[in-house]
C-alpha cells in the first residue's frame, strides 16, 4: 500500500506541478540537505530528466493525471477543479518539492522548533498544519492581481532539522540552513515556528544584505533579556539581533503590541533602540493603510524583513497560540499590512507561533497559510495582471 501511494504521489505533485522553468537542474538527493525531510524517491521522481524535458503540458481532461503545468513555465498550484484538495503529499500550496533553494526564486521553508516557547507548547506542530490548510490557496491574487506563480520560481524545500533538545544548537542549525538558501539567492518564507527561530534567520539574512529593515507585527515587542537564566527563548529574538547588529534600528517598526507587562514602561528599550512602537490600541476601528504607507517611506529602498507574530491577530481569530493578547488585529488590517508592504526590498519573511491543538478548527492555521501567501504575492518581482 506504501508503495503505491508514493508511486500515485510522485505522479501528482512533482510532475504534476512540473521543474518546468528553464533554470538549472537542481540535484535533490535527500542526503544532500539537512533541511528538507521529504523521502528520496519522491524527491527524485520531482527532478527526474523525464519530468524537465516534458516541459509545457497541457491541462487534463476530466479523469485522466494530473497536469504539470498551466501555461506557465513556472511551479504552479494545483487546481482543485483538475485534482482533489486531499490527494497527494502535503507541500505548502500542494507545490513541488525540492531539497535544496538552488534553482528557486522563493523557497518555503518549514521550521518546527517550540523549544522556546514560555506559555502553550505547540508550535513546533504548526508548519505542518499551515501546510496542511495551504491546500485552499490557489493561483492568482484575486484583490491585488497579484500573479506570483507566473513570476517566481517557488517550490517547498521542507524542514529544517532542529535540535528539540538544545536551543542553542536548534539556533545553529537554523542558521547554518539558511546561510545555504540566501547563498543561492533565493528568498526564505518561513513557516514557524516558536519566535525564536527569527533570531537566527536574521543571522544569516544579515551576513549577506547587511542590517536590514523590519516590519515586525506582535502581540509582544520579544525584546526580553534573560527569562529563566536564559538569553535565547522566543521572548528575546529583537534583543539580541540588536546586540549582534543584524537590524537597521531606525527602519523597525512593530506593530500590533499590547497586554500586560512586567515593567510600568514596557516599550522604553525599543524607545532607546529607535524602532517605532504602534499600540494595537492605535490600529482599532480603522485603516491601516495611512501608516504603511509611513512605514514605506521610513523602509525606503534598503533590504527589509517581515516577521509576524499569528498573536499579533486577535485571538477571536487565532486562538491557536501559544500566548494570546486580547483585543488584537483583525485579519483584514493584517492583509492591509502586508499589502502595504509591496514594492519594498524584502529579502525575507516568517509566519510563527501557529499552535494548532488550541484551535481545532484550523482556523488559525488557515489564517498563517493566506498571510504567506499574501506576503509571496508582495515579494519583488512578482507581476500583477
Amino acid at each position: 500500500m506504501r508503495s503505491l501511494l508514493w508511486a500515485a504521489c510522485s505522479q501528482l505533485l512533482p510532475r504534476g506541478a512540473g521543474l518546468c522553468a528553464p533554470k538549472p537542474a537542481v540535484t535533490t538527493m535527500v542526503t544532500a540537505s539537512h533541511h528538507s525531510l521529504w523521502p528520496p524517491a519522491l524527491l527524485a521522481a520531482s527532478s527526474s530528466p523525464a519530468s524537465v524535458s516534458a516541459g509545457l503540458l497541457q491541462p487534463l481532461v476530466p479523469g485522466s493525471r494530473a497536469p504539470s503545468c498551466w501555461s506557465s513555465q513556472f511551479n504552479v498550484p494545483p487546481s482543485a477543479l483538475l485534482v482533489a484538495r486531499p490527494v497527494g503529499v502535503c507541500s505548502m500550496m500542494r507545490l513541488p518539492m525540492q531539497a535544496s533553494a538552488e534553482g528557486l526564486d522563493v523557497a518555503f521553508v518549514g521550521v518546527p522548533l517550540d523549544t522556546g516557547t514560555s506559555n502553550r507548547p505547540g508550535a513546533r506542530f504548526g508548519p505542518r498544519q499551515i501546510r496542511a490548510e495551504s491546500a485552499m490557496l490557489r493561483r492568482f491574487n484575486g484583490s491585488t492581481g497579484a500573479a506570483p506563480f507566473d513570476s517566481l520560481r517557488v517550490a517547498d524545500i521542507g524542514d529544517v532539522n532542529v535540535n528539540l533538545y538544545n536551543l542553542p544548537d536548534s539556533c545553529r542549525l537554523i542558521r547554518d540552513s539558511y546561510q545555504e538558501i540566501v547563498a543561492s539567492g533565493c528568498v526564505p518564507l518561513t513557516l514557524g515556528g516558536d519566535h525564536t527561530i527569527t533570531y537566527p534567520i536574521l543571522q544569516a539574512l544579515a551576513a549577506k544584505h547587511g542590517p536590514v529593515g523590519l516590519v515586525h507585527v506582535d502581540a509582544h515587542t520579544d525584546t526580553g533579556d534573560t527569562a529563566l537564566g536564559q538569553m535565547i527563548y522566543h521572548g528575546s529574538p529583537f534583543r539580541r539581533c540588536v546586540e549582534e547588529g543584524l537590524l537597521d534600528c531606525g527602519r523597525v517598526v512593530q506593530i500590533g503590541i499590547r497586554g500586560s507587562s512586567y515593567d510600568p514602561d514596557p516599550h522604553k528599550y525599543c524607545r532607546e533602540q529607535g524602532f517605532r512602537v504602534v499600540p494595537a490600541e492605535e490600529c482599532w476601528m480603522k485603516s491601516l493603510e495611512p501608516l504603511m504607507r509611513e512605514v514605506r517611506a521610513q523602509m525606503g529602498e534598503r533590504p527589509m524583513y517581515i516577521s509576524f507574530d499569528i498573536d499579533g491577530l486577535d485571538p477571536a481569530y487565532a486562538p491557536g497560540t501559544g500566548t494570546p493578547e486580547i483585543a488584537g488585529l483583525t485579519p483584514a488590517q493584517a492583509l492591509e499590512i502586508i499589502r502595504g508592504c509591496k514594492g519594498l526590498n524584502i529579502v525575507g519573511c516568517d509566519l510563527v507561533e501557529v499552535a494548532p491543538m488550541y484551535d481545532v478548527s484550523g482556523n488559525t492555521a488557515l489564517l498563517g497559510a493566506n498571510l504567506l501567501f499574501e506576503m509571496l504575492c508582495v515579494l519583488p518581482g512578482v507581476k500583477t495582471l
